[in-house]
């Protein structure tokens, strides 16, 4: 069940509905999105509100609920996420490292949070009111050219979409290798702590970091690492002990992980798409998929409407995508690598040489 919420012209941003001249059959849809996170119901909402035929299936019962710190960048913020899902505002971050600790400090809220359950929801809300059908509680079992099987029956497409995460069914489905994959591991404290914290120590999580990012009433700490670099449950070792470190009690709450894709190989293949962490987007050196997944959703779906449309904010998305991973494996080459290029970025950070947006995947 969708919430109640109640939403503006001004919000959703939508074009009316365009009248369709001949029905189709029922199973029988102009695209079918698999997967209702963020980047999935993005897609949905801009293609439905074009006149598409959009079905979404969604595995889970419920949508939005995942393993997330809920951090949404400035540009995520403005661009994306409307005012009354902010959770928490941070004008300030604290970033410390092995050597160095500093506070960043701004006029407008660097970074901000969100209850992915609640973002979920309103998206889901969002796209059913532009006209796609969406449904929950269904895994697709299998893909075929031109149909995906579910338990529920068969349904025929014209277009497919991949947005169904980091294992991706669709992404099997076209073959593609996956190697560069990032792990997070995270727990959800019953309580709202004050600051945002990221703490980048290579002699403790080597090319990864680990966080603090308070909601409104609780907070996510967590790591997250390449699993090139770090096995998940080293990860976890790590971070047991730095939050031992902290002083921060995680007693008799249960962890969650979740493994992250930044192994980008493409993002059409003929008549299917990937987008978001089904493509590969999420940034291999923050773990960033939030926002990755709106914006290729975005263009994508355009860029179906209009296969002449030059998607300039997907190309800036897969530039910074292609830096992140660059400095993501040179990190990774060896310890003194990591220390030099950790400890140079927060005394850039420190010194103001660096902007923190400069750690965003689209600005």
């Amino acid at each position: 069940m969708f919430s109640t919420t109640i939403f503006s012209d001004t919000d959703t941003k939508l074009h009316a509905t365009q009248d369709r001249p001949t029905p189709m059959p029922t199973n029988h849809f102009d695209i079918i999105i698999i997967g209702a996170g963020p980047g999935g119901l993005t897609t949905a909402t801009i293609l439905a509100s074009h006149g598409k035929r959009v079905l979404v299936c969604e595995r889970n019962k419920i949508i939005g609920p995942k393993i997330c710190a809920g951090g949404i960048t400035l540009a995520g913020r403005t661009e994306t996420v409307p005012l009354h899902l902010i959770e928490r505002h941070f004008p300030n971050q604290i970033v410390s490292s092995g050597w160095q600790t500093t506070i960043i400090k701004n006029q407008s809220p660097i970074v901000s949070t969100v209850n992915r359950h609640d973002l979920g929801q309103w998206m889901a809300e969002r796209a059913a009111r532009a006209g796609a059908i969406i449904k929950t509680d269904c895994p697709i079992h299998s893909i075929q050219k031109g149909s995906v099987t579910s338990r529920a029956g068969t349904y025929r497409y014209d277009i497919l979409i991949g947005a169904d995460g980091a294992n991706s069914m669709v992404r099997r489905h076209l073959d593609l290798a996956t190697d560069l994959l990032g792990a997070g591991i995270h727990y959800h404290l019953p309580e709202a702590l004050p600051d945002m914290v990221w703490h980048l120590d290579p002699g403790v999580f080597n090319t990864g970091y680990a966080w603090i990012f308070p909601q409104k009433n609780r907070t996510s700490v967590g790591a997250y690492c390449s699993r090139k670099d770090m096995a998940p449950h080293h990860l976890k070792e790590k971070l047991n002990a730095w939050m031992t470190d902290q002083g921060i009690n995680y007693q008799n709450i249960k962890p969650q992980a979740a493994n992250i894709t930044f192994d980008y190989k493409g993002h059409q293949f003929d008549n299917v798409f990937l987008i978001g962490d089904a493509a590969g987007l999420a940034s291999g050196l923050t773990g960033e998929g939030i926002l990755p997944a709106i914006i290729s959703g975005e263009e994508i779906a355009r860029l179906i409407i209009n296969p002449s449309y030059i998607p300039n904010k997907l190309h800036r998305l897969l530039k910074n995508h292609s830096r992140h991973t660059r400095i993501l494996l040179l990190s990774g080459k060896s310890r003194l690598h990591c220390r030099f290029i950790m400890e140079s970025l927060v005394l850039a950070l420190r010194l103001q040489i660096v902007p923190f947006s400069a750690l965003e995947m689209a600005r």
